[in-house]
């Protein structure tokens, strides 16, 4: 079995995360299954896959569309008989459809991996419905509820839960925060990870240590935001520094490893005004750091309000201030949240469940016993 994995995105994120893991698993649980993956030539995933043993290949994505992509794809899987082609976004989405007008390609599994509704535009609905797509893997539950909506055949619908890899889980980090950025032992540092894009909504997590520090004078606390910046960021910036933040939020800008920093928050905080379920979150889970969330996409599927964590309604800057002063000064709640975190982490999301699931997948879309 030969399977394709297409990513058409010019950043790194939780989409990319998603296939390097879902290769990694499957190389090593069934290595008579061959993977390649083609990404955007010159990007950060490509980047960190020429740091890997992983198989892939590049093309130039100049623009959103750009022949060059889709070409390759066709005369690939020509050249190498691939069997199975995974889509990972949208925009790859489209190219394998230029692709199989012109090769005529195998069988196509999707992956949804946010929660944002399907436009009802007539183009939009011919590519999620187009018949060489077999199964659409949903992140979660409410990725698949919102999904149905648009989609024809539901039976294409599934839940698989991404999860994260216990096998490269690690706390080395180039520097520790506090030391480099000269913060005190006793200050509490609130923790996210995500790129600067919209659907985190970081003005929310800006606003929520305003209130913070300066509404209601509890200095003690330091906001660090981990992610790579965008056009996004300088009104951020602004942000921060006409509430006269700089000395409380730190933005970090992309940095390799990320994760392992969150062994260094007090508390992982998501703003996230859309989601599917995200990688920071079961990588807070692993680092039994307790999380607090906006309650968006799939988010409590993972994280169950007062049971797991703590949740708040989206732009609910009150709420969330009022979870985070909660929770830190209660650690005995923070470890019970951890624990339970914890053991459901390895119970349902985990990279090895996920890519099982997945590849179960794989073989009923091509008839494999």
């Amino acid at each position: 079995m030969h399977i394709l994995h297409l990513s058409a995105v010019t950043n790194w994120g939780g989409g990319e995360n998603h296939i390097e893991n879902l290769c990694f698993e499957l190389k090593e649980s069934n290595p008579e299954i061959k993977n390649t993956i083609l990404c955007a030539r010159n990007t950060p995933f490509h980047r960190r896959l020429e740091k890997t043993e992983l198989n892939f290949i590049t093309a130039p994505l100049k623009i959103k569309i750009d022949p060059r992509y889709f070409l390759k794809i066709g005369a690939f899987c020509k050249k190498e008989n691939v069997d199975l082609i995974h889509i990972h976004e949208p925009s790859a989405l489209f190219a394998a459809i230029l692709a199989d007008k012109l090769y005529g390609l195998p069988p196509f599994v999707f992956s949804k991996k946010t929660s944002f509704p399907i436009k009802q535009r007539k183009k939009t609905l011919y590519k999620y419905n187009y018949p060489k797509i077999r199964k659409i893997l949903c992140v979660s539950d409410e990725t698949k509820r919102v999904a149905e909506k648009a989609i024809v055949d539901q039976d294409k619908l599934l839940t698989i839960y991404h999860g994260t890899n216990l096998k490269t889980k690690s706390t080395e980090t180039p520097f520790q925060l506090k030391e480099k950025y000269g913060i005190a032992e006793d200050k509490i540092v609130i923790g996210n990870i995500g790129n600067h894009i919209k659907a985190k909504h970081l003005e929310t997590l800006i606003d929520v240590a305003n209130i913070i520090i300066n509404k209601k004078k509890n200095t003690n606390f330091i906001f660090v935001q981990i992610g790579t910046f965008s056009e996004r960021t300088e009104a951020l910036l602004d942000k921060v520094k006409s509430l006269s933040l700089e000395e409380h939020i730190i933005f970090l800008g992309y940095t390799p490893n990320a994760s392992n920093f969150i062994s260094q928050f007090d508390i992982s905080l998501i703003t996230s005004q859309s989601e599917g379920i995200p990688q920071f979150i079961y990588e807070s889970m692993y680092h039994k750091t307790p999380v607090i969330s906006t309650d968006v996409g799939g988010i409590s599927e993972a994280v169950e309000h007062k049971i797991n964590g703590l949740l708040a309604p989206v732009y609910d800057t009150e709420t969330l201030t009022k979870h985070i002063l909660q929770l830190s000064k209660n650690p005995q709640l923070s470890k019970e949240f951890t624990e339970i975190s914890y053991k459901k982490l390895l119970e349902m999301f985990t990279t090895s469940i996920m890519a099982e699931q997945t590849l179960n997948v794989y073989k009923t879309v091509l008839n494999y016993d």
